[in-house]
């Protein structure tokens, strides 16, 4: 195969005013990393909410988590992030649908989209992280707090909780990691995150090979930093005595 690589191509115009190739990844990473953050709090605050109710003493609470569970998890997140960009629109009253489809910045509509569908597809698996940390603490502690007159909210807050996530930090890093890299589908509903921004690049500048290794050293470079953060986290916060998921 006879290519001729160039990697100075990043430093070249893009033919669009004052910009350069490079400024596009700049920008599609800004977008890559405000998707994940965004999503990733819904993720988080959702998934834990949804984790204490598949472990509540309540047939019906848990049902209703488990349900959520279910429905989230076995349907693709591209038919999702569809359902909330084309469809869940046109549900909306129509002051609110006139603001989401006519008011709105297109840019903004489809990064609120794929922020909510992103967040709640992740909080089904953080929900189960949450599941199976409470689930592996000792059941002693639990009558241990309502012997010493803990309410039920102030078991969960107090007692497992704090301890639940101290164990499952691996897993919640993994899925951390698929927010960044599930990101990429926002592309799809035309927001200039850093996947798209790597096709326009290929296609602009007709280097293929450059624009997507740039974009794989990108991701791989982002992830390999956060999973050494939460490596640290780990280390910082761990509970002598308890087994974490990562084997210390």
């Amino acid at each position: 195969m006879n290519y001729n690589w160039d990697w100075g191509v990043f430093l070249k115009s893009t033919g669009i005013g004052k910009e350069i190739y490079l400024d596009w990844y700049l920008t599609g990473l800004g977008w890559t990393i405000a998707i994940a953050v965004a999503a990733w709090i819904i993720a988080l605050l959702l998934g834990s909410v949804l984790g204490v109710m598949r472990t509540v003493p309540n047939r019906w609470v848990s049902g209703i988590a488990t349900v959520y569970v279910e429905l989230f998890r076995n349907v693709p997140l591209l038919v999702q992030l569809f359902i909330w960009y084309f469809l869940v629109p046109d549900l909306l009253p129509d002051n609110l649908q006139q603001w989401y489809k006519q008011d709105l910045n297109p840019t903004t509509s489809a990064f609120l989209s794929v922020v909510v569908c992103l967040g709640l597809f992740t909080a089904a698996r953080v929900c189960e992280q949450v599941r199976t940390g409470i689930q592996a603490l000792p059941g002693g502690q639990e009558s241990a707090a309502r012997a010493m007159g803990f309410k039920l909210p102030q078991i969960y807050w107090n007692v497992l909780l704090p301890q639940a996530y101290r164990i499952i930090i691996p897993p919640l890093t993994s899925e951390f990691l698929n927010v960044f890299k599930n990101s990429s589908v926002a592309s799809l509903i035309g927001l200039m995150e850093l996947l798209a921004q790597t096709k326009q690049t290929a296609e602009f500048s007709a280097n293929l090979f450059e624009a997507f290794t740039l974009a794989t050293l990108i991701y791989f470079t982002l992830n390999m930093s956060l999973m050494l953060l939460m490596r640290m986290i780990e280390k910082k916060v761990a509970v002598p005595g308890l087994i974490s998921l990562g084997g210390k």
